[in-house]
């Protein structure tokens, strides 16, 4: 995988494909190949570029003195879009990726050119209610002793692990590899820690002012099934946007990727390729 030097820190991403830059943010201890499906189902025509973020699943720690905050990861993916010299590009948000492409079209609105929100955080559902011990055991210094549990294949499947994300069985291997991530490198439960603790009700509240005026193509694309993140959160923030459309995915929770590639990978395609 390449590497983006960045003034914060170093990246790992996948890039694959020629075309259109399309960047992909995925949710926390996770990376990016939870992606991985819809990449498969897009077909050409797209520059697929999919980073894997300091959230608890990467390889590749940040240094200790960087910004790690909700806040500092979309200043650093808009860093990477810089890296990338492609010009503005459609940002494609799942879970807690959303937050933070929220986030950065709050904060480097010049850095995307389309957006798509994917079952996400939303309004004060930050994190959702079952995950909101994670924040302040981060600010402890105790996240590690919550997550030991879900070392256990039998616990990640459980909604309190990873269980409430699909409909489908979880990808077990992949999930073990997001977990020996986590317990094996000091620096990535840094990294993890100093994100999850940054993590607060009006973490995107407070930028709605800022999402209102952002006057460029949204897609909203949220699983019918979401336990996690309402679905009636998908017709808010088409509202909260100036031009934004809405599409409920049948059959599908959080990852939309996972439990209906096909599906989601024709609704971005349309949005992205169709309506240029």
């Amino acid at each position: 995988m390449p590497v983006a030097d960045l003034p914060a820190g170093r990246l790992r991403y996948q890039d694959s494909g020629t075309g259109l830059p399309v960047v992909f943010l995925h949710g926390a201890l996770q990376d990016g190949r939870v992606w991985a499906p819809l990449l498969r189902a897009l077909g050409p025509g797209l520059r697929c570029l999919v980073p894997d973020l300091p959230l608890g699943g990467h390889t590749l720690p940040m240094p200790a003195d960087a910004d790690r905050s909700a806040e500092g990861v979309a200043d650093l993916v808009a860093a990477f879009v810089d890296h990338l010299g492609t010009g503005p590009v459609t940002l494609i948000g799942n879970d807690t990726g959303g937050a933070i492409a929220q986030l950065l079209v709050a904060r480097h609105p010049d850095r995307v050119a389309r957006l798509v929100l994917t079952s996400c955080e939303a309004f004060d559902n930050v994190p959702p209610p079952i995950f909101r011990a994670m924040p302040p055991a981060a600010r402890l210094g105790v996240l590690s002793a919550l997550l030991v549990p879900l070392r256990l294949r039998a616990v990640r499947r459980l909604p309190v692990g990873f269980g409430a994300l699909t409909r489908g069985p979880l990808p077990d291997d992949l999930v073990s590899s997001w977990m020996v991530a986590y317990f094996t490198d000091r620096g990535v439960r840094r990294d993890a820690a100093r994100f999850l603790g940054s993590l607060h009700r009006r973490l995107l509240t407070d930028r709605e002012a800022q999402l209102r005026r952002f006057d460029r193509l949204v897609l909203v694309v949220w699983g019918a099934d979401d336990r996690l993140f309402p679905p009636q959160h998908a017709h808010r923030l088409a509202r909260l946007f100036p031009d934004a459309r809405v599409e409920l995915v049948a059959g599908s929770r959080t990852w939309l990727m996972i439990d209906r590639p096909d599906r989601t990978a024709a609704l971005l395609r349309d949005f992205i390729v169709q309506r240029r």
